[in-house]
């Protein structure tokens, strides 16, 4: 009989409490999305595979282990000498020398003009287990490096960040502009990207009243992009700022879940091209939310 009693209470409380049970299934899909994302980072190609990233110059770039190799592998993946990358304005062509053992998207490599990372789609060498292809960064062509087995991967335990609070699950105003317009993005490689911003964001978060300015990074596959830094960076989050992802304006609302943001790639390695904060995206106050800094480098 008083268990009978104890169960009727619970469910009379749970049905007085809807907003507990909301609240809960919440953590559950932030801890879920969470999880999800550590996965992808500690992935055979995640960002902690990578090993290197060196820039081409114009003209011949050699590839191969010996040391002063433009683009240089590890000794136990490549001969000494292994080929030429040949960059020649927008263009670079990968020229294999004999017996450099190189598979090229799982063949084995010939003369070819390659395809680099622009549309996420880049032709892939194969070293051993090391995996590389062409990035393009504004004007600039560099090889990035993967190792499944690197360093950094293996000794990934995940990454902190503060308890899930639904506080910091915020509507934004959105405001557009009569058009977009476009934003020199400074980059950790201390260049500029050019990105779009739509408009504004304006909330109320912590007593404060707030504006980000978004960015679209792929007009095929639009979503908003924020990189903000505030007061908690380098003060428990990682010094250059952070990511956050938005679904686009609906009936002029955003919905921004800062138990969602993220370090940037360069948070995990030394070889990623990130972007940097805006100065309208550095904000005085701070977001006790989402990824802490991982404390890697």
């Amino acid at each position: 009989m008083v268990g009978m009693k104890r169960v009727l209470l619970l469910a009379t409380l749970l049905i007085l409490c809807p907003s507990v049970q909301a609240q809960d299934a919440y953590r559950i899909s932030v801890d879920a999305w969470h999880a999800d994302r550590v996965a992808r980072l500690s992935a055979e190609d995640g960002w902690l595979s990578l090993i290197g990233r060196d820039w081409l110059n114009p003209g011949e770039n050699t590839l191969g282990s010996a040391p002063g190799s433009a683009v240089l592998l590890p000794a136990w993946a490549a001969p000494a000498k292994a080929g030429l990358f040949l960059l020649e304005g927008t263009s670079v062509r990968f020229r294999p020398f004999p017996g450099s053992g190189l598979l090229l998207n799982g063949k084995t490599a010939a003369e070819t003009v390659l395809r680099d990372d622009a549309d996420g789609t880049p032709d892939v060498f194969q070293a051993g287990r090391v995996r590389f292809y062409v990035i393009r960064r504004g004007s600039r062509f560099g090889i990035r490096v993967k190792d499944p087995e690197s360093p950094s991967r293996k000794a990934f335990h995940g990454v902190p960040r503060y308890p899930v609070d639904p506080v910091w699950r915020v509507e934004a105003d959105f405001i557009p502009y009569a058009t977009p317009e476009t934003r020199a993005i400074p980059t950790v490689l201390g260049t500029s990207e050019s990105m779009t911003a739509p408009g504004l964001l304006r909330f109320k978060v912590g007593g404060h009243e707030v504006t980000l300015e978004p960015m679209v990074e792929d007009s095929e596959h639009p979503e908003l992009f924020l990189i903000f830094k505030d007061t908690t960076s380098a003060q428990g989050t990682y010094p250059a700022g952070r990511f956050l992802y938005a679904d686009l304006p609906k009936n002029g609302k955003v919905i921004l879940d800062f138990n969602r943001a993220i370090n940037p790639p360069c948070a995990f390695t030394l070889f990623a091209t990130c972007p940097l904060p805006p100065k309208q995206n550095q904000l005085d106050i701070p977001i006790q939310a989402g990824e802490k800094d991982p404390g890697l480098h």
